[in-house]
């Protein structure tokens, strides 16, 4: 038996979206950026910043769309999804012609990390796991 988790933690980058599977599932999709900054070998500091694509499902999907926003800090720990046909995560044409990669994540918790200042009274620090399994925002 083998298993792999991810574990991230960043910021929306739009408002989370929830649909309901035939099946009548609840299923949350939403954005989320990382932060990398280091000092490179010619003394330039760089930040890259990495995107995620999140899905949530069942009860923790209702909860995720009612409270994250925009711009709210959450941690999100899954497992990786790749691309079916080739194992790697999905590759897409930017707008400017450019390629792109989208790192894509079924999530098991999602952990909200904004303070409740930051928002409209959602929780600071709420976990649950589900059973089953205008920035450049790639998707």
């Amino acid at each position: 038996m083998s298993y792999h988790t991810v574990i991230v933690v960043g910021r929306l980058g739009r408002d989370p979206e929830m649909r309901y599977t035939a099946s009548g599932e609840a299923v949350t999709s939403f954005s989320l950026a990382t932060d990398r900054q280091y000092t490179d070998s010619s003394g330039q500091r760089v930040k890259e910043t990495m995107w995620f694509r999140v899905s949530v499902w069942g009860k923790q999907a209702e909860t995720c769309n009612a409270y994250l926003k925009k711009g709210k800090m959450a941690l999100v720990e899954g497992r990786l999804q790749c691309d079916p046909k080739t194992g790697s995560p999905r590759i897409y044409d930017r707008q400017d012609g450019t390629k792109g990669t989208s790192f894509e994540i079924s999530a098991n918790t999602v952990r909200f990390l904004s303070s409740k200042g930051e928002g409209e009274g959602e929780p600071s620090d709420f976990s649950a796991s589900i059973s089953n399994e205008d920035d450049n925002i790639p998707f």
